[in-house]
């Protein structure tokens, strides 16, 4: 009896010491993300605004493109977001570089107009300084591979104002299927902290409002599912237009530097010839209309465009808040098409698409709740399961792994299609 005691206090102790520890890991992840990537969003805010209203920027777009090819030189692990997955999966280097390198450049890219998001630089921030934070620490292998998942879901949070969906999304984008459980807490703690230090410094996330509520009935309910289908095919769309995009430019111009300034001019080209902004930068402005019921029907297809010319030919920054323009533009011509309405189904396009493109269903479900609330549920939850169920094995990261089949529970463990 006295040494079941002893065992059980000494195995409380323990579990105690580590909540400690990572409390306090956590807290100071959370705090730097917090405020490096609370300020580097209001840097890309800053830059937007000045770009629109100073229209000559957009002629500076081939030359920033330079700009960063010739920083990128400085870095020989050719650091994207697939190494920070690479980096959790199977402990590859994530160079710490990588932090003032996706920032100036994502920062150049939306200043000059380039059509892009600002996850990207999130994700490759975050790893990038929480696995320098465990690497400084001394930590062991996985709890630096739990560090740079800390601070994936810091600078998340940070950027988008979303700590629920930040502190998932950072355990389940890495093995669809299997959940890395163990850095709950971390990813927990870092993704609140940090979304309030980055609020501190001014730098706030998106929250929208849907007008109008609409009932939950049988005929509503089978025209988000024939939305969902759509949105997965959508989905696969975007993914094949960004990875052939990409493939094209680097075998028919292998020459980096000529790839940037031909991306440029053709994002220059492209917006003259349409008289019209709307597909520069992230375009969160055009998703805010579209949730209030407006768009065009050509959006969703040119902001795929502008998007993978951008980031084929060198530009940096993410795809994530270009999928919320594709999903929030298509779901809202969808319901001005049905007669549904058109705001709850820019909505549900939004969480959709983003589940078709990143293959992380709780966490596109709890991005709904976190930007629209609670009433939609329903619908939010037909959406996601059927868009991730008919997505296929596509994806935005080709390191990303499915672990276990979207058809059956059957173990599968492989890469998403390029």
């Amino acid at each position: 009896m006295e040494n079941f005691i002893r065992e059980s206090v000494k195995k409380c102790v323990g579990r105690v010491y580590i909540l400690g520890r990572w409390l306090l890991l956590a807290c100071v992840c959370g705090v730097v993300l917090g405020f490096v990537a609370g300020l580097f969003g209001r840097c890309i805010t800053i830059v937007t605004g000045f770009r629109q209203t100073h229209e000559w920027m957009l002629y500076l777009l081939p030359l920033a493109g330079l700009v960063i090819v010739a920083m990128y030189r400085f870095d020989p692990y050719k650091s994207d977001t697939n190494r920070v997955l690479e980096g959790i999966q199977s402990g590859k280097y994530v160079p710490l570089r990588m932090s003032p390198l996706i920032i100036a450049s994502t920062i150049l890219t939306h200043a000059c107009g380039g059509s892009a998001g600002r996850e990207g630089a999130a994700l490759q921030l975050g790893g990038s300084l929480g696995g320098t934070i465990g690497k400084w620490l001394k930590l062991d292998e996985y709890d630096q591979k739990a560090m740079i998942m800390c601070g994936m879901s810091a600078a998340f949070s940070a950027l988008f104002g979303t700590p629920l969906t930040a502190a998932i999304f950072a355990m389940e984008v890495i093995s669809i299927g299997i959940m890395e459980y163990a850095a709950l807490v971390p990813c927990a703690i870092s993704a609140l902290i940090a979304r309030e230090i980055a609020e501190m410094v001014g730098a706030h996330g998106e929250h929208f409002t849907i007008p109008a509520s609409v009932n939950f009935d049988l005929k509503n309910g089978v025209l988000i599912v024939l939305l969902a289908l759509l949105c997965a095919g959508v989905s696969i769309l975007f993914c094949e237009i960004l990875h052939r995009t990409e493939r094209f430019f680097k075998t028919n111009i292998e020459n980096a530097w000529l790839r940037a300034v031909v991306g440029g001019v053709l994002v220059i080209v492209l917006t003259k010839l349409l008289h019209t902004t709307d597909y520069l930068g992230t375009g969160m402005n055009i998703v805010e209309k579209a949730i209030s019921g407006e768009t065009v029907p050509e959006a969703f297809l040119l902001k795929m465009v502008f998007t993978a010319i951008t980031l084929s030919c060198g530009f940096k920054g993410g795809e994530i808040v270009p999928t919320l323009f594709v999903g929030a533009t298509f779901g809202c011509l969808f319901g001005q098409t049905t007669g549904i309405s058109p705001s709850l189904t820019a909505a549900c396009g939004m969480a959709a698409v983003f589940c078709g493109v990143t293959n992380a269903p709780i966490s596109s479900l709890l991005l709904s709740f976190e930007l629209f609330g609670f009433d939609c549920m329903p619908f939010f939850l037909i959406a996601v399961s059927v868009g991730y169920l008919e997505s296929g094995y596509f994806g935005l990261y080709h390191s990303q792994k499915i672990m276990y089949s979207k058809t059956k529970l059957q173990f599968i463990n492989e890469k998403t299609k390029e």
